[in-house]
C-alpha cells in the first residue's frame, strides 16, 4: 500500500502470478470517530485459453439450402470478439444472405455457388490479452441444382416458436431472429401491445438483431420477429424481462446532531427483485455491534433519539439482491457547537435601484442555529413580504429601492450561545442615455458626429465603447472619440454601418445604436484624375519572430481619392525576384501589422490604388530573415493509389517554398490497413512527393497520413485520407446471361452482377462482346468481327442494337475494373427474325421484240430471312406520258428471270420489282423499257386491250403502201429537219444543256415512293418542262440500265416522241428527265403508235 495512501498496488511485472492475487478486496477507513469501507472490488485474472482440437468434415450442401457454420469459440475471460475472414485476413462479406449472429456463428438463409470456398475461418479476438485465436478452416462446396427449389422461411435462431430473455436495468437489449428461405427472407420488429421505444431502438445486423439502450422495467413484454418472403412468413416471439440491480432512492447521508437532540438515517434503494437493506456500523453489522440506547433500526431507517457525544459513528446501509449491491457511508456526528458566522464582517454590497439584492450570512452551529436579520443598530427583527430569507441564512430584497440603502445585521443564536454580524447595503441610481446617437445621412469626404450622453450615479465611474457593425472601430485616425461623442472625419463609402455606444459601470450597463449612410459628393467641375503616385519612405519596426510593423508615406492621390494600399513580399530566399500578394489596407491607413512565416528573406513594397487604377510599385523595403520553426502545415491532396495489384502508391502535393518553416525539409508518411492494423507503419522520406508501399493485399483500403518535418521538428498530427492498394484483374464473370430477341434488329441481355469481393478494383462496369456468326439464309459463314458495347456502373442489362435480320449471334458478358476485363462468360447463342428484304441486286430488260420482254435480276443483297416470292408491277406509257392501267405478277422465289409476252408493239412500260419474305415486302427496284417497231407493212392501228397480265395488238389495215400517208411523213420529215437546225443553233449560243439525270435504279428502301400500307402507287406527271439539251451516252448494247447513267431524250422537246432508233431499229433512247412517282391503278388504254411516231424512228 502506497505511504500517506489508502491505494493497495499489485505489481507481477517482475514474477508472480495473476492468479495467487484473484479474490475479493474491500478497503476500510478508520479513526476515533468510526470506519468507513469502500464497495467490494473483484479482481480477476484474464485468459485466453487455445481452441480444443476438433476434425471439421467438409460441408456438402444443395444451391438453395440453408448453411450455419459454427464458430464455438473458447471460453475467455472477458469473452472474446468473434469474426470470419479468409485466408488472406479478408473480412468475408455479410449481407441480408449471409451473417454472423450474436453467438459468433455464420448464417446462411439460402448457399449460392459462389458461395463454395475453403477458407471460412473464425477468429476469436482476446482484446485484454491483445490475442487472436483461430479456429480450423471450415470447407463448403455448394452442389448446383436446376431448378432451384424456392423454400419460405424458417427460424434457424432462436427455434421454437417462443423464449425467454432476461435483461439488467440500464443495459444493452440484444434480441435476435436469424431466418433461412429462398428468396432470402426480410426481417421485421414489432412489439405486441404497444411501441418499441423511441429514440432507443436500432437495427442492426440487416435487421436480424433489434437493439434497445438503456432499458428499463417498462421495456419488458413480448417482442415478435417476423420474416417473411414471397413465399410465406414464421414468426417467434421473446418474452423479455428487465430485471435490475438495486439502485438508490434515498442514499443515507451525513448527519450533525448536538447532545440530546432527535434524528434519522434513510436508506431507500429500489431494484428487481426488491433489494434487502442490512446496516452496519464501523464496518460491522448493527446486529452484533455495540448497543447503543439512542438508536434504533426499522427496515431501511435507523431513528436516533436523544443522542449523546458517544453515539458519533459511521454508518454502512447496504441495499442487495441477486443481481448486485449498492454500499453507502454516513457519518452521525454528535457535536455540540455555538453558532459562528462565516461571512466576513462588514461586508459591502452595492446593487442598482429596481434590482434585487443579496446579503449573505453563512453560519455553522450544533444544534443548528436560527438565524434573524436586523436593519440599523437598534431596528427591530424585519418581517414581511418585502424580504425572502433562505435557509442558508442569505437575505433577499427583490426589489432594492434608495431607501433600502443602510446596515443589516444577521444575529445567529442556539442554546450554547449567540453571535452577530453586520453587513453594509448600498442602493445605486441605474445608468441612462439622455441623449442617444441618431440616424445621420453624410456625403462622402464629409464629417460626422454621434452624440451619446449620459447620467449616471456620482459614485460610479462610467466607462463609453463605441462600436461599429457589433464590432470594434476600425484603427483609423479620423475617427475620434470624445466624452460623449464620435467624430469621424472625411468620411468614405467604407464608413456606413450601424454605430453603437456602450456604457458600462461596475453594476450596470446601457447601449444604444445610430445608422450612418453616405451618400455621393453633388457633381464638381470637370478635374483631370489620373492613378496615385507610388508610396515612398517603406519604414520597418516592432520586428517578432511571425510579425513586423510596415509603414509608409502615401504618393500624390492625382485628384482621385486613394480607396486602399495592396503589400506584396519577395522571399528572396526561396522564390527571388517574385512578388506575391500579402495584404491591403484602406487608403486612409499607413502602417500595417504583417504576419510573418518562419524561414523567409522578407522585402515589402507598397501600390496605392484609386478609382482610376494602381499606381506603379514602391521601391522595396529592407530584408527581414525570419527565423526557422517547425511546419505549420502538412502535404495536402494525399492520395493512396496503387499502380501494381500488390502495392500501394502514396502521392500528396509538397509543401511549396517557405511552407517548409525551416531547412531539412522531410515528410513522414505512415500507413496501416483500415479496419484490420491497429499500428502504423511508419517511414521517413526526403523532400519529394511519392512513396511505393510493397507487398499489400490486392486492393483493400489502408489509412494513410503525411506529416511534414524539419530539422525544427514536426508539423501538427495530419488528418488521415483513405486510400485502396493496387487493383488486379476480376475474378469471375458475370453469371445467368440471358439474352431476349425484341425485333430483328433489337436485342436485350440481362446477366447477374459479380460479387463485390470478386472484382479485386473499382467496379466500372460491363462490356458485352457480340459477333454475328452467320446468316441463316445463306449458311456461310464470314469474317467475325466483335463489336463491344460498354455499360458504365453496377448495370445488370443492356440493348444491342444495329443487328442483322435472321442471323445467329454470340456474345459474352465481361465486368470490368481500373485494371481491365475479367473472364468473359459462357459465349450466348441467340437468333434473330426474319425481316424484309433488301431490294433486288439488279433488274435487266433485254431482248425486246414486237410484243415482249425479257426480264433479269439478282437475289437481294440481304435477304433477311427466305424468299418467298417476287412481285413485278408494270404499265405502259403514252404519248403524253400518262400512265397506263396497272399489272402485277407473283414470281416464285427460286425464279432469276421473266420473258413477259402479249406486249404493245412500240410501247414504252414502266416496270417495278421486289422480293418478299414471311415477314413483308422489300424495297423495289425500277426500270423502264419500250418494245420494238413491227417491220412489216403498217395498216391501220387499233387501240390495243390490256388486261388480265397479257398485253394483245390487232392489225386492220396496211397504210405503208397508201400516198396520202408517204406525203404527210414527207412533211413530218421535214418539220423535223428543221427543229433540229434551230436546236443545234441554240446549242451553239448556250452550250451544254443538263437535263434531270436518271433515277437511281437501286434507290434506298425508305424513300420509295411505294405506299406499303395499300400497295398503291402515286400518280405519273412531268415534274419539270422545257429543259435544255445535255449530250448523254448510249444505252449498252445489253440493254443493261445501270446506276448514275443519264441519256439524251428528245421527248421533252419533240412533239410526243416516244424515244429513238439507231438505224436497225433497236432502242437507244430512254424516257428520262422526269421525277419518278408511283404508278396508279386506272382504266385507260395506252394509245398505238401513230403514224407520226413511226416516221420519227427514221429522222
Amino acid at each position: 500500500m502506497k505511504p500517506n495512501s489508502g491505494t493497495l498496488v499489485i505489481n507481477i511485472m517482475n514474477g508472480g502470478k495473476a492468479e495467487a492475487y484473484e479474490g475479493i478486496y474491500q478497503c476500510t477507513a478508520r479513526n476515533e470517530r468510526g470506519a468507513a469501507i469502500s464497495n467490494n472490488i473483484v479482481i480477476r485474472p484474464s485468459r485466453s485459453p487455445l481452441w480444443t482440437k476438433e476434425k471439421l468434415e467438409p460441408n456438402q450442401v444443395r444451391e438453395g439450402d440453408s448453411l450455419v457454420l459454427h464458430c464455438r469459440p473458447p471460453v475467455g475471460l472477458p469473452p472474446p470478439i468473434i469474426f470470419w475472414m479468409d485466408n488472406a485476413f479478408q473480412r468475408l462479406p455479410q449481407s441480408e444472405r449471409v451473417s454472423q449472429g450474436l453467438n459468433g456463428d455464420l448464417y446462411f438463409s439460402n448457399v449460392q455457388p459462389e458461395d463454395t470456398r475453403e477458407d471460412y475461418i473464425c477468429y476469436a479476438r482476446f482484446n485484454h490479452t491483445q490475442t487472436i485465436q483461430q479456429k480450423q478452416p471450415i470447407s463448403v462446396k455448394v452442389l448446383s441444382t436446376k431448378p432451384v427449389t424456392e423454400r419460405q422461411p424458417v427460424l434457424l435462431t432462436p427455434t421454437g416458436s417462443t423464449s425467454n430473455k432476461v435483461e439488467l436495468r440500464g443495459n444493452v437489449l440484444l434480441l435476435e431472429c436469424i431466418a433461412a428461405g429462398l428468396p432470402t427472407p426480410v426481417i421485421r420488429w414489432i412489439k405486441e401491445g404497444g411501441e418499441l421505444p423511441a429514440n432507443r431502438t436500432f437495427f442492426e445486423n440487416f435487421k436480424k438483431t433489434l437493439k434497445i439502450i438503456d432499458v428499463s422495467e417498462a421495456d419488458s413484454g413480448n417482442y415478435k420477429c417476423i420474416a417473411r418472403n414471397i413465399l410465406g412468413s414464421t414468426h417467434h416471439v421473446i418474452s423479455v424481462t428487465v430485471k435490475a440491480a438495486p439502485y438508490w432512492i434515498t442514499a443515507p447521508r451525513n448527519l450533525v446532531l448536538s447532545p440530546g437532540e432527535d434524528g434519522m438515517l434513510i436508506c431507500r434503494a429500489n431494484g428487481n427483485p426488491k433489494p434487502h437493506i442490512s446496516w452496519l456500523t464501523n464496518g460491522v453489522p448493527i446486529a452484533i455491534a455495540p448497543e447503543d440506547p439512542s438508536r434504533k433500526v426499522d427496515g431501511d431507517t435507523i431513528i436516533f433519539s436523544d443522542v449523546q457525544e458517544r453515539s458519533s459513528a459511521v454508518y454502512q446501509c447496504n441495499a442487495s439482491n441477486e443481481y448486485g449491491y449498492l454500499l453507502a457511508n454516513a457519518f452521525v456526528n454528535v457535536l455540540a457547537e455555538p453558532p459562528r458566522i462565516l461571512t466576513p464582517a462588514s461586508k459591502l454590497y452595492q446593487v442598482i435601484a429596481n434590482t434585487p439584492a443579496l446579503l449573505d450570512c453563512a453560519y455553522f452551529g450544533s444544534p443548528k442555529p436560527e438565524i434573524e436579520w436586523f436593519k440599523g443598530v437598534k431596528g427591530s427583527i424585519l418581517r414581511g413580504n418585502e424580504y425572502v430569507f433562505h435557509d442558508n441564512g442569505t437575505l433577499e430584497i427583490p426589489v432594492a429601492q434608495k431607501d433600502s440603502t443602510g446596515t443589516y445585521t444577521c444575529v445567529a443564536r442556539n442554546k450554547l450561545g449567540k453571535i452577530q454580524n453586520e453587513v453594509q447595503l448600498e442602493v445605486k441610481d441605474p445608468t441612462m442615455i439622455i441623449k442617444q446617437p441618431e440616424y445621420k445621412v453624410i456625403q462622402r469626404a464629409g464629417q460626422v458626429s454621434f452624440e451619446c450622453t449620459i447620467k449616471h450615479d456620482p459614485t460610479l465611474i462610467p466607462t463609453v465603447i463605441w462600436l461599429k457593425d457589433n464590432g470594434e472601430l476600425p484603427d483609423d485616425e479620423r475617427f475620434l472619440v470624445g466624452k460623449d461623442n464620435l467624430t469621424i472625419m472625411n468620411v468614405t463609402d467604407k464608413d456606413d454601418g450601424t454605430y453603437t455606444c456602450i456604457i458600462n459601470t461596475t453594476l450596470d450597463s446601457v447601449s444604444a445604436s445610430a445608422v450612418l449612410t453616405v451618400v455621393a459628393a453633388p457633381p464638381t467641375p470637370a478635374i483631370i484624375y489620373a492613378r496615385p503616385n507610388p508610396p515612398f519612405d517603406l519604414e520597418l519596426t516592432g520586428q517578432l519572430e511571425r510579425s513586423i510593423e510596415l509603414s509608409w508615406i502615401p504618393g500624390d492621390e492625382n485628384n482621385s481619392p486613394i480607396t486602399n494600399f495592396v503589400i506584396e513580399y519577395e522571399d528572396g530566399l526561396h522564390e527571388p525576384g517574385v512578388w506575391h500578394y500579402q495584404t491591403e489596407v484602406p487608403g486612409t491607413q499607413t502602417t500595417v501589422q504583417l504576419k510573418l512565416s518562419p524561414y523567409v528573406n522578407y522585402s515589402f513594397r507598397v501600390i496605392a490604388v484609386n478609382e482610376i487604377g494602381r499606381s506603379q510599385p514602391s521601391e522595396p523595403s529592407e530584408q527581414y530573415l525570419t527565423k526557422a520553426a517547425n511546419p505549420d502545415e502538412n502535404p495536402s491532396n494525399v492520395q493512396g493509389i496503387g499502380s501494381e495489384p500488390d502495392n500501394l502508391v502514396i502521392t500528396w502535393e509538397s509543401l511549396k517554398g517557405f511552407q517548409s518553416n525551416g531547412p531539412g525539409l522531410q515528410y513522414k508518411v505512415s500507413w496501416r490497413q483500415k479496419d484490420f492494423d491497429d499500428e502504423w507503419t511508419s517511414v521517413i522520406v526526403a523532400n519529394v512527393s511519392k512513396y511505393i508501399v510493397s507487398g499489400t493485399p490486392t486492393f483493400v483500403p489502408y489509412e494513410i497520413k503525411v506529416q511534414a518535418l524539419n530539422d525544427l521538428g514536426y508539423a501538427p498530427e495530419p488528418s488521415e485520407v483513405i486510400g485502396h492498394s493496387g487493383e488486379d484483374l476480376p475474378m469471375v464473370a458475370p453469371s445467368n446471361v440471358q439474352v431476349h430477341v425484341l425485333n430483328s434488329t433489337l436485342a436485350k441481355v440481362h446477366w447477374d452482377p459479380v460479387p463485390l469481393k470478386t472484382v479485386r478494383g473499382h467496379l466500372q462496369g460491363y462490356k458485352v462482346y457480340y459477333w454475328k456468326v452467320q446468316s441463316l439464309s445463306r449458311r456461310s459463314r464470314r469474317h467475325v468481327e466483335k463489336k463491344i458495347l460498354t455499360f458504365r456502373g453496377n448495370k445488370t442489362f443492356g440493348m444491342l442494337p444495329g443487328l442483322e435480320p435472321y442471323s445467329s449471334y454470340k456474345l459474352n458478358v465481361r465486368v470490368v475494373n481500373g485494371k481491365g476485363e475479367g473472364p468473359a462468360s459462357p459465349d450466348k447463342v441467340f437468333k434473330t427474325p426474319e425481316g424484309v428484304p433488301s431490294s433486288p441486286s439488279f433488274l435487266k430488260i433485254t431482248n425486246p421484240t414486237l410484243d415482249s420482254l425479257t426480264l433479269e435480276w439478282g437475289s437481294p443483297t440481304h435477304p433477311n430471312g427466305v424468299l418467298t416470292s417476287y412481285i413485278l408491277k408494270f404499265q405502259p406509257i403514252n404519248n403524253t406520258h400518262e400512265l397506263g392501267p396497272l399489272v402485277e405478277i407473283r414470281i416464285p422465289a427460286n425464279e432469276s428471270s421473266l420473258i413477259l409476252k402479249n406486249l404493245n408493239y412500240s410501247t414504252r412500260y414502266k416496270f417495278y420489282f421486289n422480293a418478299q419474305t414471311s415477314v413483308g415486302s422489300g424495297s423495289q427496284i425500277t426500270e423502264e423499257a419500250v418494245t420494238i417497231m413491227d417491220e412489216g407493212k403498217m395498216a391501220g392501228i387499233l387501240r390495243p386491250a390490256v388486261g388480265a397480265g397479257k398485253a394483245m395488238a390487232s392489225r386492220q389495215v396496211d397504210i405503208a403502201t397508201q400516198g396520202w400517208f408517204i406525203g404527210l411523213m414527207c412533211a413530218v420529215a421535214l418539220l423535223i429537219l428543221i427543229l433540229l437546225i434551230v436546236c443545234f443553233i441554240r446549242r451553239n449560243k448556250g452550250g451544254k444543256y443538263p437535263v434531270k439525270e436518271k433515277e437511281d435504279a437501286h434507290a434506298d428502301p425508305e424513300i420509295q415512293p411505294m405506299k406499303e400500307d395499300d400497295g398503291t402507287f402515286g400518280e405519273y406527271s412531268d415534274a419539270e418542262d422545257h429543259k435544255p439539251l445535255k449530250k448523254g451516252s448510249r444505252t449498252p448494247s445489253d440493254r443493261t440500265v445501270k446506276k448514275e447513267d443519264s441519256d439524251d431524250s428528245l421527248v421533252d422537246y419533240g412533239e410526243g416522241v416516244n424515244g429513238q432508233f439507231n438505224e436497225d431499229g433497236s432502242f437507244i433512247g430512254q424516257y428520262s428527265g422526269k421525277k419518278e412517282k408511283e404508278p396508279v391503278e386506272g382504266n385507260e388504254s395506252s394509245e398505238a403508235p401513230s403514224p407520226v411516231n413511226a416516221m420519227n424512228s427514221f429522222v
